[in-house]
């Protein structure tokens, strides 16, 4: 897949013990984003950060938590992303969803083209 200009960032704010059924919440959202086709997903795990709840996670040894942020992020074309949120809908209850444009510089499956 090649994609490559404008095109949207889906960026989804989760807590690391948020569940769908038994699994982890973000895993369930990649999982649903590969099988929809979006061009790509990845989730990052933050070190420290706080929500709606005002309460601060982090991973500092003195307050060690286990309902760290996550973030999942997801690029694509205007179309795709924006078919995607109702599943978003169903899935987040507690969270947050950004969507913003960005401009995709190269993306395509295999290895880099030489120059």
């Amino acid at each position: 897949m090649k994609l490559e200009g404008r095109a949207l960032k889906l960026t989804v704010f989760v807590r690391e013990t948020d569940q769908w059924h038994h699994r982890p919440l973000y895993q369930e959202i990649i999982r649903r984003a590969h099988h929809a086709g979006l061009a790509g997903a990845s989730a990052f795990r933050g070190v420290e950060g706080y929500g709606a709840s005002n309460h601060i996670h982090t991973t500092r040894i003195l307050s060690l938590s286990e309902d760290l942020p996550m973030m999942v992020v997801i690029v694509d074309e205007e179309d795709r992303v924006r078919s995607f949120l109702p599943q978003l809908d169903e899935l987040v209850s507690d969270g947050l969803v950004i969507v913003e444009p960005v401009d995709v510089i190269r993306y395509g499956a295999g290895g880099v083209e030489p120059r």
